[in-house]
């Protein structure tokens, strides 16, 4: 299946990331501060709105739409690290959520006034052995109170709501290890207005706005539990395909940034009377980068295909958010390399992106964790945890 290319959004895109061009993000780098302006462009020209249906004020794009957009945001040299979980939570609840949750919270999502980007799963002494979480919610007549903690919850602080995975059911009563974890819709501006919920930044090598968040008997309203109860291990399995191939698009960017930087340069720069791209070992590294890009984005698009007709894309995203990670990562070290001491400069902007692409061979998911899976899942081999 040939996917559509959306060029026509890829140039508008392009256009409004010329307008936040490299001192834009070295001075947010330099200062830790969230690229406010930068998001607050994206949402009014509906691009944080693709994934929403047009009855409720989006774009109503497939998930091929949201990774050319995000693709584009990291081509240009930006960081759409800073929008990137409002497109992938979202599938949260436009596939499991109510009508009235829809109704209630999309049309604001869409128009900006609300903003959906904080996922809290992950906790300090679970990791990615997500079943292991011990936040709890307990029902208390019309409402769930919870308590726990939650780690690597980025941009907690720019968000006005928050998808969050809690125990419902003791692990020791629940009917199988997969059951007894339920997901809702947090009001975090409510929950923290009633002192419930704390948010905590975490100062990384790169400027991602993660946080760790602190919940204190916060009140949730049982309206805001988004399906069954019990059932929401299911439900944000459901989206990690769409997190992953994004993530992967994003990454596919990155290579396409890098690999335009290092060929650009490497025919300009001149040293001992030729440029230095003439040099074999100035220019293999950069071809390699390329062909390792271009196959990540064949398993990328092959995987959104998938994914586009229902079918289980559970190994291509998998798959293609491990390749386009290291295609990335390659590209960028072959640009520093071609770059020489300018590539550590921060003027230039490699070495921001050589520190944000970096994430993603550990975010979402880990390497070693993706190869389990194809190991269990495709080759059939015996699960390793």
């Amino acid at each position: 299946m040939t996917l559509q290319d959306y060029a026509a959004v890829r140039e508008e895109v392009a256009k409004l990331c010329a307008a936040f061009p490299g001192p834009y993000w070295q001075a947010k780098d330099r200062a830790r501060e969230y690229p406010s302006e930068f998001v607050a462009a994206l949402g009014e020209a509906g691009y944080l709105a693709a994934l929403i249906p047009e009855e409720f004020g989006g774009a109503g794009l497939p998930l091929s739409g949201a990774a050319a957009i995000l693709e584009e945001i990291q081509r240009q040299g930006c960081n759409g690290g800073a929008v990137h979980a409002q497109m992938y939570v979202m599938g949260t609840v436009l596939r499991h959520g109510s009508e009235e949750q829809k109704a209630r919270y999309l049309p604001k999502v869409a128009t900006g006034e609300l903003r959906l980007q904080a996922f809290g799963v992950t906790e300090p002494t679970s990791g990615t052995d997500t079943l292991s979480l011990k936040t709890t919610a307990k029902k208390d007549g019309d409402h769930y109170i919870v308590n726990g903690q939650k780690l690597w919850t980025s941009r907690a602080e720019h968000s006005d709501l928050m998808i969050l995975l809690a125990r419902t059911t003791p692990r020791d009563e629940a009917a199988s290890r997969t059951e007894g974890l339920s997901v809702f819709l947090v009001d975090m501006k409510e929950a923290l207005a009633a002192g419930s919920l704390t948010i905590r930044p975490i100062d990384t090598m790169m400027n991602h706005a993660t946080t760790e968040v602190f919940f204190d008997n916060m009140r949730i309203p049982a309206a805001n539990l988004i399906g069954e109860e019990g059932k929401g291990f299911r439900y944000i399995l459901s989206g990690m395909n769409a997190e992953r191939l994004l993530i992967a698009a994003e990454c596919i960017g990155d290579a396409k940034y890098f690999i335009e930087k290092a060929s650009g340069y490497a025919k300009e720069r001149i040293l001992f009377g030729r440029p230095i791209g003439q040099n074999q070992g100035v220019q293999f590294p950069i071809a390699r980068a390329y062909a390792q890009m271009r196959a990540a984005e064949l398993l990328v698009h092959d995987g959104i295909a998938k994914y586009e007709v229902g079918d289980n894309a559970g190994a291509e995203a998998n798959m293609a958010k491990m390749l386009a990670a290291e295609a990335s990562w390659a590209a960028g070290e072959a640009c520093v390399q071609t770059h020489g001491g300018f590539g550590f400069a921060a003027e230039y902007d490699i070495e921001r992106k050589f520190r944000e692409t970096r994430l993603y061979q550990v975010a979402p998911i880990s390497t070693n964790m993706i190869l389990s899976y194809v190991a269990e899942h495709v080759l059939g081999m015996p699960r390793s945890y």
